[in-house]
């Protein structure tokens, strides 16, 4: 044992850092924490401790802030927690903001703070996770020297790792604008994201709103600013790791591919009872891709926006792949401006992490109507068709039934559009436009009408004696034509990768 003669005089300075650091992970006192955790929610640290593997959290810049103890607003690791750790044995960094310090408010310590973990990120290419819950910048910043850009960082390393936004209380200005520049955002339900808050509302434009009125999970997730919704911290926390599974940890590296359970070939037997042969009858695309995927790998990615669409993540053949599926359950699976947006970030961040994008065609177009052409529908379908066209990865396509229109084109339908595959059912109908309502508007006599639904009846064979389609399958084997197609892929599953020139727009 080293006594005091022995320690050089360390000991009292070891015993201040000590001090410093009890400090720090004192928060913002017992009975704000005591407060806080009985309105249902973790702390700043048991959030971040829950995210990572069991006892692997190592923190940074723990004494920021450890200035302002004498002052009147003491700020313990001034508001904000980060560090580093692993997730299922990969390194990951992260921060959470400390509502029990000064509202989770950023002050000029956390700022520096929150700069250096988006640094970190960019520079050891290392996934990052921010969990908010803060009121912005504080109004008793100094500025006594250029504040630290971490959202300028943010923008420059999207694309290059994943990013994750975990929403777990209000959160406002500055502190709200990172969950746009990430990849994927969640929110609980006790959580809301604004530009200002109620009470700056009201002062600037005298309208009274609650925070939920404001910027609630409802608002958010149907503006398409949010992804998805979960009931408590807990679950934000599982959804993040679930999340974070299906991606490498970095542009430069292949996917992780998961060959544990249910990555053989078989048959859907059952898809013939779920899909009828009338175009007009509709089916739930989620039924159909459960059935596609290996079983419990589907993750559907904003189900509340541009509901025409489904949007998962999955895995097939144990590979991480991107679903983008027509759900005809939805206005027919026409794809409204809403749901051209969604895809078309949805594959900016499949093409950004090297997942392969398989396109299920199920649709009579682009949704027309005053409503849809007063919400840019056009701009958002054009959008969607240069994201699929410039898509790096492999693109697998399989039209259903129906596919008419630009809503073909926008589902990847194109032949020789640097395809690796593309399928059709043997029953599809095809053309310019629904041959039954075209013919009427284009004023076809009755014999014209029939001659052309005729035709639509039989694109399968006239596209396949085309060469327009690689192949007709029987529906039964979709999962395994897929299956078949990601072999074809593999000489290039493994690299050399490199991030898309300009990350993915918010």
């Amino acid at each position: 044992m080293v006594g005091k003669s022995q320690l050089n005089g360390w000991d009292k300075i070891l015993a201040e850092l000590e001090r410093k650091r009890e400090i720090a992970r004192s928060m913002g006192g017992e009975v704000r924490l005591d407060r806080h955790r009985q309105s249902g929610k973790l702390d700043a640290r048991q959030r971040l401790t829950s995210f990572f593997d069991d006892m692997t959290f190592v923190e940074i810049g723990t004494l920021a802030g450890n200035r302002s103890e004498a002052g009147p607003a003491p700020a313990p690791a001034d508001g904000l927690i980060a560090g580093f750790g692993l997730v299922e044995g990969r390194p990951i960094l992260a921060c959470a903001e400390d509502f029990t310090v000064l509202a989770g408010s950023i002050g000029d310590a956390g700022a520096a703070k929150r700069q250096r973990i988006v640094d970190l990120a960019r520079q050891e290419r290392l996934p990052l996770v921010f969990m908010l819950e803060g009121a912005g910048h504080r109004l008793t910043n100094h500025h006594s020297t250029p504040a630290p850009g971490d959202l300028q960082a943010l923008a420059q390393l999207s694309g290059q790792v994943p990013m994750v936004c975990l929403v777990m209380g209000p959160s406002a200005g500055h502190s709200a604008l990172t969950a746009p520049l990430s990849d994927f955002v969640v929110m609980t339900e006790a959580a809301s994201l604004f530009t200002a808050g109620p009470p700056i509302v009201k002062g600037a434009l005298g309208e009274t709103a609650t925070k939920e009125e404001l910027g609630g999970p409802e608002v958010q997730t149907r503006s398409g600013v949010a992804h998805n919704v979960v009931e408590n911290d807990g679950d934000a926390i599982a959804l993040a790791r679930r999340y974070l599974s299906y991606f490498p940890p970095n542009a430069w590296e292949a996917p992780p591919c998961d060959g544990v359970q249910d990555v053989e070939p078989r048959r859907l037997d059952d898809i013939l009872s779920l899909i009828s042969v009338d175009p007009r009858i509709p089916f739930d695309a989620h039924r159909l891709l459960e059935m596609v995927a290996d079983a419990g790998s589907l993750l559907e990615i904003q189900p509340a926006f541009g509901g025409s669409l489904v949007t998962a993540f999955a895995r097939l053949g144990g590979r991480s792949v991107a679903f983008i599926a027509n759900n005809p359950s939805v206005r027919a699976g026409s794809v409204d401006s809403a749901a051209a947006q969604k895809a078309a970030r949805f594959m900016d961040v499949a093409d950004a992490f090297h997942l392969p994008v398989i396109f299920l065609a199920d649709n009579p177009g682009v949704l027309p109507g005053t409503v849809s052409e007063r919400a840019g529908v056009l701009r958002s379908a054009a959008r969607m068709f240069a994201a699929q066209n410039r898509l790096r990865v492999p693109k697998l396509h399989v039209t259903l039934r129906k596919a008419f229109g630009f809503g073909s084109s926008i589902m990847a339908m194109n032949p020789f559009d640097h395809q690796t595959v593309s399928y059709a059912f043997p029953a599809i109908t095809m053309g310019a436009m629904p041959a039954t309502s075209g013919a009427k508007a284009a004023g076809m006599d009755a014999t014209a009408q029939v001659d052309a639904i005729s035709r639509q009846t039989e694109s399968a064979w006239e596209m396949a004696d085309k060469m327009a389609y690689d192949e007709i399958i029987d529906p039964r084997d979709l999962r395994n034509a897929l299956l078949d197609g990601l072999i074809l892929t593999q000489g290039r599953s493994k690299g050399p990768f490199m991030p898309r020139p300009h990350g993915i727009l918010p």
